[in-house]
């Protein structure tokens, strides 16, 4: 995506039209325009207003993605409860499918004792509940992926 579509998105997902986004600034509905179609650029000034205007940084404005702020607004609208109710490996498995498959074709105790012994550790040296300690060792077994 590029800035003007970055623009009009922010925009519609704040609910305001380009009229009432030229009003907040002191321009004109056409300026709105010209920016979301990239004909111009609005300066660093105004930029800075459109991502307070919008409620987002300067720096996710520019970058902004629609379908991702839709995901995470999402993320944040799901209570605990239902959290708990999803079948997260099922879910991931669509498009994932050796989620589905894996343990079909390896012994998965063979992992999980050394896996259970290394969330101990976390759980007994930082401090962290189990559910943290999750998540650290779900971190560094990502960051060792990427690397």
């Amino acid at each position: 995506m590029d800035l003007g579509d970055n623009l009009a998105n922010a925009r519609k997902r704040s609910g305001l039209s380009q009229e009432q986004v030229a009003e907040r600034l002191g321009v004109s509905r056409q300026t709105i325009s010209k920016w979301e179609t990239n004909e111009t650029l609005p300066d660093i000034r105004q930029s800075k207003r459109l991502a307070v205007l919008y409620g987002l940084t300067l720096d996710k404005l520019i970058e902004f993605d629609l379908e991702q702020q839709e995901i995470e607004q999402a993320i944040d609208k799901v209570s605990e409860e239902t959290q708990r109710k999803i079948d997260w490996t099922k879910l991931w498995g669509k498009k994932y499918p050796v989620l589905l498959l894996y343990p079909q074709q390896i012994c998965i105790e063979d992992y999980a004792a050394p896996l259970r012994a290394l969330l101990a550790r976390l759980q007994a040296q930082a401090g962290y509940s189990p559910l943290d300690a999750m998540l650290v060792l779900k971190d560094i077994l990502a960051k060792q992926w990427s690397e």
